[in-house]
Order: C-alpha cells, then structure tokens, then sequence
C-alpha cells in the first residue's frame, strides 16, 4: 500500500508528459528541502556511491527516525528530497520494509542516466541501513 505522500508524488508526476518537466518537478521538489547544518556535511555522512554529494543524516524521536539531507546538485537534491519525505517518521522497521512503489510507479529510473539510478539504489540502501541502526525489533 501506497503513503499518502507517495501517492502524492504518482499524481504529480501523472502531469507531466515531457520528460524534461519531470527533471523540473524533482528540481522544485529538492528546492523545498530544508537546507542542511554545515555541521552534518561531513565525509562520515556522505552516501558512498553517489556521482554527486550527498549528505544523509538520519536521527530518532520517539520511536520513529527522521532523515534531513542536502546534495550538491539539484536534481539529486530533489530524488534525496523525495525519499526523506517518503520515509521519515516511520519506525525504523517500517524503513527497512519500505517498498518505494512510488519509485517505480512514476517511472524514476527510466528518467535517470545509470550514474544516478545507480545513487538513488545508494541512498536507498543508506536509508535502510541507518534504519537497521535504530531498529531495537
């Protein structure tokens, strides 16, 4: 099943015919994400096999983990936006099981040149295995 926020992003996308407008919308979509602490963009926090930066900071409140992150491009900043959106405020279980249907549904890979599917699977598996750190099951 489908979050509302992934379901969100599949009727957003449905708008766009061209795939340039699709590379504008993830563009506005990383413009949206609130800019990261200097102090979090350390080589400890950079997601390893991404072409561009990217820096993932995952933290835990109440249960539940939370991501914030910034890159040094725009349309990668926009794949890590959507993402945090996606999977913040879920128990780390619920990380770690995500689906990401939204991913496929909106035909993500298939806009991307391989270099950066292959960053979107990096920052996947980055998110889920800073889950797996949080995860007391």
């Amino acid at each position: 099943m489908l979050s509302k926020v992934e379901q969100d992003y599949i009727d957003e996308f449905d708008l766009f015919d061209d795939p340039m407008d699709k590379y504008e919308h993830i563009i506005s979509i990383g413009k949206e994400l609130p800019p990261l602490d200097e102090k979090y963009k350390i080589d400890d926090l950079l997601v390893k096999g991404c072409q561009s930066k990217v820096w993932l900071y995952p933290y835990e409140e109440n249960g539940k983990i939370f991501f914030k992150a910034d890159s040094n491009t725009v349309i990668t900043k926009g794949i890590i936006a959507m993402l945090v959106n996606v999977l913040s405020d879920l128990s780390p279980q619920e990380v770690i099981e995500h689906p990401l249907g939204f991913i496929e549904a909106i035909k993500l890979h298939e806009h991307l040149s391989s270099q950066r599917s292959n960053g979107l699977t990096s920052m996947i598996k980055q998110m889920k295995a800073f889950a797996e750190l949080y995860n007391k099951n």
